[in-house]
């Protein structure tokens, strides 16, 4: 069997691509369970879900030569998701000491970071991107100029991951201090990074106190106000 092998220009685009899919997936699935429209998003800058993007990509790289399969796609598929989904959850948490995400109110979860309704969901993905999706897109990403675009690309993903990093960073010693009473003097990067500008973008992030139990960061600040 003959093995397709993925270009690095390939890879760019499908995590490009599908980062911007996902976010559009989650802020519908918000909108219709929860009836509001919030920023899903994982990036400060651009309208991107990294999760998706990054998740799209190892999908593609380990399931691509199941592709006659149906059934094995949405098990493998549902298996590599969930794992990547909770490694992910974990590394997040050790990172920033908070949650981007939490499915403890649902049934069939575990430690609210994976869930069986998700599981379901990533393998139901990877048949139709393998399947459907990534033959589709092919056509038209080999037709992308590379080099050039590809590093640019690069070069601004690299810079978005840095300044999300510092700006969770800071809002979260800034809800830290808050939420313990504690004195802390605010600097540049704050008034940059301001509590409305990252309680949008990130409404979903959660603080997680010393007795484990989590609290939304932007209730935290719209209660000690």
């Amino acid at each position: 069997m003959n093995k397709e092998k993925i270009t690095v220009h390939q890879l760019i685009w499908y995590i490009v691509i599908f980062s911007i899919v996902g976010l559009l997936i989650e802020t519908t699935y918000g909108y219709i369970t929860t009836g509001v429209i919030e920023s899903r998003k994982g990036l400060i800058l651009g309208p991107f879900c990294p999760i998706y993007g990054v998740g799209a990509a190892i999908l593609i790289i380990l399931l691509k030569d199941y592709k006659k399969s149906k059934i094995n796609l949405f098990f493998y598929g549902a298996l590599v998701g969930t794992i990547f989904e909770y490694i992910c959850s974990y590394v997040l948490q050790i990172m920033y000491l908070s949650r981007f995400w939490d499915y403890s109110y649902t049934i069939f979860q575990i430690n609210g970071r994976i869930s069986l309704t998700y599981t379901i969901f990533w393998g139901i993905l990877s048949v139709i991107l393998i399947s459907y999706i990534k033959p589709f897109l092919d056509k038209y990403i080999k037709k992308i100029p590379e080099k050039n675009l590809d590093k640019a690309i690069i070069i601004f993903l690299i810079i978005d991951v840095i300044l999300t990093i510092l700006s969770i960073t800071i809002y979260m010693n800034r809800a830290k201090c808050r939420y313990e009473n504690i004195k802390r003097e605010d600097n540049f990067l704050d008034s940059i990074f301001t509590d409305e500008i990252m309680s949008k973008s990130f409404p979903n992030l959660r603080y997680i106190n010393d007795k484990r139990r989590t609290n939304l960061y932007k209730d935290i600040f719209r209660l000690r106000n």
